[in-house]
């Protein structure tokens, strides 16, 4: 008897039932698996790799780490007695080695310590939905557990990177985000085909490690910030050595038998490269779900109302083949294609969590805009930081998405290196910011700022898009003297108090 048979044939079946079943135990899973147990119900949570999720160990977290030791230095070398002090360049090994801590050495133990110690029951293996209100777990050992949920199923099995369909690539063993945020070494050269937030921050952070870095990206760097801030970060980028090659494509990816990766571009160019990263976006983590038993699509995103739950699910059957009603399947995070960002998907966790519990109480939803039950902030309020040098903050409408929405608005921009704070945190401060003001309102429906260290400048500007504050309100909000936030001054003075 092989091994592989001896194993199915000591397969065993169990069955429970709880208020709740989560799949997917990344940082989306939690809060929601979180929320819901403070709200008295009781959760099982099903994951199929490391508790903690993307973020933790491939993301958020191991690639802030690669580009912080980098923007110290920067940080340092733009203060003359402080550059006085800085005689050599970054310690490779140690930069990695912190990164590897940071990304707990792609251990999940403590992360499993935190789901025991809140009382939510962890299941290894992957989950697939049976039917309404069912999740079967099969385990590593081919033993299946089937799960059923009383009130709710909630999917949070995020994204991953999504490979686009050029000639050679998928041979050539090519980086995704989770290479290049947990590689053991830096490439001597590294192509990257992608110019959105991955491909720029990989830039950054490699190019600061010593790799030679080449950029291709169609649709040019960061299309979807304002161009100002993109024009600083492709300034840069180039000043730091990396070539760019912009409104072109990938149309041939071979590596060849010394392993070396040639990347043939749609204008003839031929690129060489040791590794190539490819950053073009994300899809849906649904294809091994069951969605095909719902009626729904395998692979496609689950769309959802402003609690969370999915909309659109065809009738369905109990296990037992008796009508099902709808309203017992939700999604959160990533796989829903709201706001695919981690503080997004867990600000949604943090909303469904109080949802469910409340629905299984029989508690009147808030489920009005900006209600508690409510995800408003993904349309918007969506803040963002851009971790390459410089940064880039933003939140809510650029003027392009402001005019595409029908908004009547007025932007206003203002030089970054004039506030005194600036030119004291660094010689020769360059930077920039805007915000967009809804004239109907006189509130700011955007904000952006690009500027060496400007991520902390974030928070007020989303309270401020959020709590939609009137323009003659923010000048009583007075910013200390000298600091960054004096830009905030600035752009009222340059809007006039008598528009």
């Amino acid at each position: 008897m092989t091994e592989n048979a001896e194993m199915v044939e000591h397969a065993e079946t169990t069955e429970n039932t709880f208020d709740v079943v989560v799949i997917g135990a990344g940082p989306v899973g939690e809060n929601v698996a979180g929320g819901a147990v403070k709200g008295g119900l009781t959760v099982a949570i099903v994951e199929s790799e490391l508790v903690g999720g993307e973020c933790s160990y491939w993301a958020c977290m191991p690639t802030k780490a690669l580009l912080r030791d980098a923007a110290a230095l920067r940080a340092v070398r733009a203060l003359p007695g402080a550059a006085a002090a800085v005689t050599g360049g970054l310690d490779t090994a140690a930069v990695l080695a912190r990164r590897d801590a940071f990304a707990s050495h792609w251990h999940d133990d403590g992360q499993v310590a935190w789901l025991e110690s809140a009382g939510i029951t962890l299941l290894r293996g992957v989950g697939r939905i049976s039917a309404a209100r069912t999740v079967q777990v099969t385990d590593p050992g081919g033993n299946t557990t089937v799960l059923r949920a009383r009130h709710a199923v909630v999917v949070a099995t995020g994204s991953s990177a999504r490979l686009p369909e050029i000639p050679g690539l998928a041979g050539a063993a090519p980086w995704t985000s989770r290479e290049a945020a947990a590689a053991q070494a830096v490439p001597g050269r590294l192509a990257i085909i992608g110019g959105g937030v991955v491909g720029t921050e990989m830039a950054t952070a490699y190019a600061a490690l010593g790799s030679r870095v080449t950029m291709i990206a169609r649709e040019g760097l960061l299309p979807m910030v304002e161009p100002f801030a993109s024009d600083l970060v492709a300034g840069t980028l180039k000043a730091r050595g990396v070539t760019l090659h912009l409104r072109t494509e990938p149309e041939v990816v071979r590596r060849d038998e010394n392993g070396t990766v040639h990347v043939t571009l749609a204008d003839g160019t031929t690129l060489d490269a040791d590794e190539v990263l490819v950053a073009t976006g994300r899809k849906p983590n649904t294809d091994d779900l069951g969605l095909e038993r719902l009626g729904l699509i395998p692979g496609d995103w689950l769309h959802v109302d402003d609690s969370l739950r999915v909309d659109q699910l065809p009738p369905v059957v109990d296990g037992d083949g008796t009508p099902a009603e709808n309203g017992w399947l939700y999604a959160a995070g990533d796989v829903n294609h709201r706001a695919l960002l981690t503080h997004q998907g867990k600000y949604q966790a943090r909303i469904l969590g109080d949802a469910i519990a409340a629905r299984a109480h029989g508690t009147p939803l808030d489920a009005e805009p900006w209600g508690r039950h409510a995800a408003t902030a993904d349309d918007h309020a969506v803040p963002q930081v851009i971790f390459t040098d410089p940064e880039i903050a933003a939140v809510g409408h650029t003027a392009a998405s402001a005019v595409a929405a029908g908004l009547r608005i007025r932007v206003v921009e203002h030089d970054l290196g004039a506030v005194a704070g600036a030119s004291l945190h660094a010689d020769g401060y360059t930077g920039r910011a805007s915000m967009i003001v809804d004239e109907d309102r006189k509130v700011i429906v955007g904000f952006t700022v690009a500027g060496p260290d400007v991520a902390e400048l974030l928070h007020p500007a989303t309270i401020a898009v959020a709590a939609e504050v009137p323009i003659d309100r923010l000048w009583h909000a007075v910013p200390a003297y000298p600091t960054i936030s004096e830009i905030w001054l600035r752009l009222l003075e340059t809007y006039g108090r008598d528009t």
